[in-house]
């Protein structure tokens, strides 16, 4: 959980641009990969990370515009990771201006559950996160270049075995 409104930026700005590391490698084509039928598609993963936050935040009582948490998933792979760029813009603007440190202990109604506003955010990193995790495996089925995230990828690690030889 989180104690402080800047500790946690540090961390989304991490966790975020990893996110866009993962989407930046996203071709149009490959946004219909699917593990099976009428499941979810490399693309509607990328699109709920993308919406979840403006979804997710109103709950927790942090208001912003972005992306409609209902908007259908695009086919393009430009657009879902320029949308995810701006609605983190806007949600880290309106954090910094509607929230404070003092705050961050003040529990929310939660699908149902108290939590507070600390733990709201921590869940915001780790449900970007497992779906982030769920869309590489997808990338690797669609034959895309999946990049390093916690450490190198298949790929990276061969590059880097390469070069020592």
């Amino acid at each position: 959980m989180f104690q402080t409104i800047e500790g946690f930026l540090k961390m989304w700005e991490h966790e975020s641009k990893l996110t866009q590391k993962v989407f930046a490698q996203l071709t149009d084509e490959s946004l219909k990969q699917e593990v099976v039928a009428e499941n979810w598609t490399l693309g509607s993963l990328a699109w709920h990370i993308t919406t979840a936050i403006t979804g997710l935040c109103p709950m927790a009582n942090l208001n912003f515009e972005a992306t409609a948490a209902n908007a259908p998933v695009p086919s393009s792979a430009q657009f879902i990771a320029e949308s995810y760029r701006k609605t983190c813009d806007a949600f880290v603007e309106a954090l910094q201006t509607q929230w404070t440190d003092s705050e961050l202990n003040t529990e929310v109604d939660f699908f149902g559950f108290n939590i507070s506003k600390g733990q709201f955010l921590t869940f915001l990193i780790q449900h970007q996160t497992h779906h982030r995790g769920q869309m590489t495996v997808l990338m690797r089925q669609a034959g895309l270049k999946v990049p390093g995230v916690y450490g190198p990828s298949k790929e990276e690690m061969a590059e880097f075995q390469a070069s020592k030889n």
